[in-house]
């Protein structure tokens, strides 16, 4: 995988923010995909406990607010017909090796990285949604869903500010140079909001009925 990556002078990777620069973005990709896909893997295998028996007890059932056992049995939680985490484990899977091929040096064309960012971006789409059939439908919380929430943010918004800065996604000087130095403060801003979400939304799961 050395395609070349026309969408960066070599200069600019040198002077850019480190967190969109090839080897930081790739240690984000590694860090982020490996969080979420072992999140995914053990909602994979907790969900087969639960076709085995329907009245297995998951690690995760803590009280009637959190509760992955609930949230599994939802209709969202099988939106293509087969359980969600099937897609994240192949997703986030494609989403560490992409970060292990930037950390050794390879390097993609622009097409790629359209391909990326529009995969990253529908599976935010998909987290958002799961997000408020959780809160406001099912009325449950899946803490391995949660993880997998929050490694999609900073993801999601880091490759968005990457292209942004390289080049992938057009955008004046000043947009870049804001994108790529301020992506943290969005990162930390929307982590905070979806935290105060989910204890607005379900106050008696963290402070006691």
């Amino acid at each position: 995988m050395s395609t070349s990556d026309t969408s960066m002078q070599p200069r600019d990777e040198a002077t850019a923010p480190r967190m969109v620069r090839a080897r930081g973005f790739g240690l984000l990709l590694v860090l982020t995909g490996a969080v979420a896909w072992i999140a995914s893997g053990i909602l994979v295998l907790e969900r087969i406990a639960l076709y085995k028996n329907p009245d297995y007890v998951t690690s995760c059932d803590f009280n009637p607010w959190v509760s992955c056992g609930t949230v599994m049995k939802s209709t969202q939680a099988a939106l293509l017909g087969f359980p969600n985490p099937f897609l994240g484990v192949v997703g986030f899977g494609i989403v560490i090796t992409i970060g292990m091929a930037l950390l050794a040096g390879a390097r993609f064309a622009r097409w790629y990285w359209i391909g990326v960012q529009i995969g990253v971006s529908l599976a935010m789409v998909f987290i958002i949604w799961l997000w408020s059939q959780a809160l406001y439908e099912i009325n449950a919380l899946c803490l391995y869903c949660m993880i997998v929430w929050a490694m999609m943010i900073p993801m999601f918004l880091y490759t968005t500010a990457r292209n942004i800065a390289h080049g992938v996604i057009p955008a004046s000087a000043a947009v870049r140079r804001a994108v790529a130095e301020w992506t943290w403060v969005a990162t930390t801003v929307l982590l905070v909001l979806t935290a105060a979400s989910i204890v607005l939304r379900f106050p008696g799961a963290f402070f006691g009925a």
